[in-house]
């Protein structure tokens, strides 16, 4: 007799800028069985963004009729614009055993730890602010003020990252990634 194994779910972490996104897209190449939660947000696509694939881009409107509605999990405003986590699929994919991964903010990141006590908690953090402001300054997409205010952020969310299972420091990939590995199938 099989028992099936539940789905579980990992919230991952980190500030702007860390690369949360690169070792998330790298795992999910190499380990089949993890699902990339896609979030929403109200923010404009950056070049290469795909609809549907990277975010769910909203109307400010649509996003607090999400709100109202219940149909998220979490919701944050950062930095102007709103971001939060569909519950519709979360949900599906965890009880068809699979492992989702929810790449959030801090804010979200400690409201679904409300919801989904068993969740894995990861925090990715930088070698050091000056590698993280060097990282957000060669994506090319933000402005001076924008960056002012992710490194703001940034050293605020840093501050945070004890209430969490797991810090992985992203300074060499392949190590971090062994080290996300460990976190989650361990």
């Amino acid at each position: 007799m099989s028992v099936e194994q539940p789905g579980k779910l990992i919230v991952v972490t980190g500030p702007s800028g860390v690369g949360k996104g690169t070792l998330i897209s790298l795992l999910v190449q190499r380990h089949p069985q993890l699902k990339i939660s896609i979030s929403a947000t109200t923010r404009q696509p950056r070049p290469g963004e795909t609809a549907g694939v990277d975010y769910y881009f909203l109307s400010k409107q649509d996003f607090e009729a999400a709100i109202a509605d219940g149909k998220l999990l979490e919701w944050a405003e950062y930095a102007g614009n709103y971001y939060g986590t569909p519950q519709a699929g979360v949900t599906e994919q965890i009880e068809a055993g699979n492992y989702v991964i929810l790449e959030i903010e801090l804010a979200g990141a400690r409201a679904i730890a409300k919801i989904f006590p068993d969740a894995r908690r990861i925090f990715v953090l930088p070698p050091s602010i000056e590698e993280l402001e060097q990282r957000i300054r060669t994506r090319g997409k933000n402005s001076e003020e924008s960056i002012a205010k992710r490194l703001q952020i940034a050293k605020q969310e840093i501050a945070a990252s004890k209430e969490f299972d797991f810090e992985v420091i992203n300074s060499d990939l392949e190590t971090a990634i062994a080290e996300l590995e460990k976190a989650i199938f361990a």
